[in-house]
């Protein structure tokens, strides 16, 4: 990853560079190249013709963009609503935020001390609307508007800050415009009709005209309590005491809603700038504080990363991603719960299981709605959720039409059958020779045409058997005898109970 570079009187200009139309060109500079006459798109021979010793890197495009994520999840300690802008900014929606860290200006100088903790240069602005907050960042204006005021701040800035295409921008030079504030005094149809709409659609918003969401990094929670710590917290255990008052002052939210938690999510931001996530999700709807602190310890024990100190915790949040409408329940006499009880038991135990083993371990089965026994059945996790077609029980007093569990894939047998569609009277199979004494069949099932595309598979007729010892076999014949074209071959699918 390219490491950033802040420059200095003394130092030697420093570029990267990409690939653009067979010639290697400027993707970004530091200071030290920007004083030196370098800009961002000049070729790299032009560059070395102004600086024979520049000194250059090969521009990370993918290494630069997972940079970014990181210190999206940095700057997840201010908000729970951050978005990405460009390939160099982030956003932040600090709405009912500012009051935790002593105001507005002081949330900024916060947020500036962390990135500077990484060697980053950074200018911020806060503003009414995101648009104009950028635009007055990107001017290098470190200042807070108030809402409403976001037009009087944003006129004086340059035509770049509307970042639209270079031949734009020359345009819009060449036809008289210096600042926004003269394209503000115009006709936005004037804009439209010359330019397109993204520029009138641009300018709108800068002015604070125009108010669009952000679209964060991660989905907002549905209910969110944390906790700021004035010194950092060094205990991991005093960590927990402090995360199970959160969790009590969730689960009184949850109850005022008339809601049960299914997916919480716990983060950890340390002094350093790590930041560290646990979700758990559970089976059906929980209120229980001591319950979700149950399996957020389990998770703890199961990390092959333990949650390390460091140099101490700077904060806590506890989140309610998803939930779900939770009743009431009438409770017994004797004080305990009245009716689902088994159901409770099972979703605690899987609860437990999934925190312990992790969220694919734990398995259910389900059921599709196809014909196609290959497809018909499987598993998901748990605590997905995944719809599933109805089981189909067989009539009373019969057999089950098919086993529960399938070879996967078919295992081949040697068969001695009737021809032409008869069932096998006797098959080898792993080197054991068994004599069919009753069957049933044949089920034909013909393949799902319309997803096999060119290479169709061989017609199958299914028949259920036992052999002599009273064992019971699921077995296909794969293909027919009057199909010239292959050589049909029998194979065992599955093994009934």
């Amino acid at each position: 990853m390219n490491r950033p570079r802040t420059g200095g009187p003394g130092d030697r200009p420093f570029v990267l560079v990409e690939q653009d139309r067979g010639a290697l060109r400027i993707a970004a500079l530091d200071p030290a190249a920007m004083r030196g006459g370098l800009r961002a798109g000049m070729a790299l021979a032009e560059a070395r013709a102004l600086w024979p010793d520049l000194e250059t890197a090969q521009a990370e495009p993918e290494a630069d963009a997972a940079f970014m994520r990181h210190l999206g999840e940095l700057c997840d300690l201010f908000t729970p609503l951050v978005a990405l802008h460009a390939s160099d900014g982030l956003i932040l929606d600090v709405t009912g935020c500012a009051h935790l860290f002593g105001g507005e200006r002081e949330m900024v100088w916060r947020v500036r001390r962390r990135l500077g903790a990484l060697g980053l240069a950074s200018c911020a602005a806060i503003s009414g609307t995101p648009h104009a907050a950028w635009a007055l960042a990107r001017d290098r204006r470190n200042t807070i508007v108030a809402a409403g005021e976001e037009e009087q701040a944003a006129r004086p800035l340059p035509l770049t800050a509307l970042e639209q295409d270079p031949a734009t921008v020359l345009a819009l030079g060449r036809a008289g415009f210096q600042t926004l504030g003269d394209l503000a005094d115009r006709p936005s149809g004037m804009l439209t009709a010359r330019f397109g709409s993204s520029l009138a659609d641009t300018l709108r918003r800068i002015l604070g005209r125009e108010d669009i969401r952000i679209t964060p990094l991660r989905p907002a929670p549905e209910i969110m309590a944390e906790k700021h710590f004035p010194a950092p917290l060094g205990l991991l255990e005093s960590l927990l005491a402090v995360l199970e008052r959160l969790a009590q002052d969730i689960m009184a939210a949850l109850e005022r809603r008339g809601a049960g938690g299914r997916a919480f999510e716990v983060s950890v931001f340390r002094s350093d700038g790590a930041v560290r996530r646990i979700a758990v999700e559970t089976a059906q709807g929980m209120r229980d504080a001591s319950g979700l602190m149950r399996l957020v310890r389990l998770k703890l024990e199961a990390l092959s990363d333990p949650l390390d100190p460091g140099f101490g915790f700077d904060a806590v949040r506890l989140v309610v991603i998803r939930s779900e409408p939770m009743a009431e329940r009438q409770a017994a006499l004797d004080g305990g719960p009245a009716s689902q009880a088994e159901a409770g038991d099972v979703a605690s135990l899987v609860d437990r299981l999934t925190a312990r083993f992790g969220r694919e371990t734990v398995q259910r089965f389900v059921m599709h709605d196809t014909h196609d026994p290959m497809r018909a059945g499987g598993s998901v996790p748990f605590l997905a959720r995944h719809t599933t077609a109805p089981f189909a029980h067989p009539e009373p007093g019969q057999p089950p039409a098919r086993p529960l569990t399938l070879f996967d894939p078919p295992q081949w047998i040697e068969a001695l059958a009737e021809v032409p569609d008869g069932p096998p009277l006797r098959f080898r199979w792993r080197r054991v020779l068994h004599e069919v004494a009753r069957a049933e069949g044949p089920e034909r099932i013909a393949p799902e045409w319309w997803r096999c595309g060119n290479a169709a598979p061989a017609t199958r007729d299914y028949y259920r058997i036992e052999n002599a010892h009273g064992h019971r076999f699921w077995v296909f014949r794969e293909g027919l005898y009057e199909d010239s074209t292959a050589r049909p071959r029998w194979f065992l699918h599955g093994l009934f109970a």
